[in-house]
């Protein structure tokens, strides 16, 4: 009996102790459902509040730069639209200006000038170009290239044709160097000839430059003509000439060809006959 008792009391014992292990299972088992529902209902509300603080997150210094820069450009677009003086705004000239924003970051903006409006081009009509015998020799006609080379193929008595064939290059001398046009082509005339008498032909020197042997020689009719402009302007026509003696040709004949009496005469000659 003692003994049947006994055995009761073991079984009895060793199944408390089983029920109590699986109530402690059962109890931890509950507590790691527990634990990872709470654990996922946290990282949920993470990501809920980044996605929801991403609009408003602290400005960092290249968003400052970036809003500072938008702001600037907007206000200096808003100046553009009051200003109608501007006109093109791809086509202006522009002004580079730096804004500092911060210690570390300078943004140039850049601003367009109003262009300079190009000064007028103002010529005068062949039918009002004058000459004296007294005039200033360094003063230009007025005309535009185009009209002088009109003119000059007009020329009756150019019957070699080469005022017609340089009066290009002569214009452009005449501008290069300060000479009146009409006093450079009526020297030229009166020196070789309208046609060009040969041995200034020969040695492309048109002015009667000399040397101690004669006509001074010059490779091509370009560097001929320009030799002798260069000569009247350096020499002849303007002061610290070594033969300046005023800008007139009474004043160039001086030393240019003072044996001659006739020479003022022969070279207004020529130069009336180029407008007439």
């Amino acid at each position: 009996m003692n003994e049947s008792n006994g055995r009761k009391t073991l079984i009895s014992v060793k199944v408390s102790t089983l029920l109590l292990i699986l109530l402690v299972i059962i109890v931890l088992i509950v507590i790691g459902i527990v634990i990872a529902n709470q654990t996922k209902k946290n990282n949920d509300e993470i990501n809920n509040t980044k996605v929801t603080n991403t609009p408003s997150e602290e400005p960092t210094e290249n968003n400052i730069v970036r809003d500072n820069w938008e702001d600037v450009q907007t206000e200096n677009d808003s100046s553009y639209n009051r200003d109608s003086s501007v006109s093109s705004r791809s086509s202006a000239p522009r002004e580079k200006i730096q804004v500092v924003l911060s210690d570390k970051e300078n943004v140039e903006i850049i601003h367009e000038k109003e262009p300079e409006p190009e000064p007028e081009v103002v010529t005068t009509p062949i039918e009002e170009v004058t000459i004296s015998k007294d005039m200033d020799l360094t003063v230009r006609t007025g005309l535009s290239r185009d009209d002088f080379i009109k003119l000059m193929s007009g020329v009756e008595q150019d019957t070699s044709n080469f005022f017609e064939e340089n009066a290009g290059l002569i214009y452009d001398l005449c501008e290069k160097y300060g000479l009146n046009e009409i006093f450079f082509c009526g020297l030229i005339s009166a020196e070789s000839g309208w046609t060009i008498a040969s041995n200034h032909r020969s040695t492309h020197n048109y002015i009667s430059l000399m040397s101690g042997s004669g006509l001074i020689r010059f490779d091509s009719v370009e560097s001929g003509l320009e030799k002798a402009a260069e000569t009247l302007h350096n020499n002849y026509l303007y002061p610290g000439g070594k033969f300046y003696y005023g800008p007139t040709l009474a004043g160039m004949k001086t030393r240019f060809c003072p044996a001659s009496s006739t020479w003022v005469n022969l070279v207004y000659q020529r130069m009336s006959q180029i407008l007439n």
